[in-house]
């Protein structure tokens, strides 16, 4: 049963994958599309929301609470001035995954994380 277990381990110590979700949320902001497997991109979805929805909020404690995630001020930048504007009317959902098959060397489910443009 997987009852109160909130976290995708992806058998990775915290800090690796602190660190892992750190870079893969600024990749996406800042290509607006990655390509991963299938449940780094299901843990990914759920952080990226989250700074998303901190840069709808648009205040100094949320820039300063992204800032302490993403670690690039220029990501954080586009993040609350174009994405926050591009997804002001929407109420949540703001990434896609699409399933793209297996990968050739270990047979991992890909998938690609994108941004969704309105």
């Amino acid at each position: 049963m997987k009852h109160r277990k909130s976290v995708i381990k992806l058998n990775r110590t915290s800090s690796h994958r602190k660190a892992m979700f750190r870079n893969m949320v600024t990749s996406l902001f800042k290509h607006s599309s990655i390509k991963t497997t299938e449940a780094k991109a299901k843990g990914l979805r759920k952080i990226a929301d989250k700074m998303i929805t901190l840069a709808k909020r648009g205040d100094l404690h949320a820039r300063r609470q992204a800032l302490s995630f993403i670690r690039e001020k220029e990501v954080v930048h586009t993040l609350f001035n174009e994405v926050s504007e591009k997804y002001d009317s929407r109420q949540g959902g703001y990434t896609r995954i699409t399933k793209l098959g297996p990968r050739k060397g270990d047979v991992a489910p890909m998938v690609q994380i994108e941004l969704i443009s309105d």
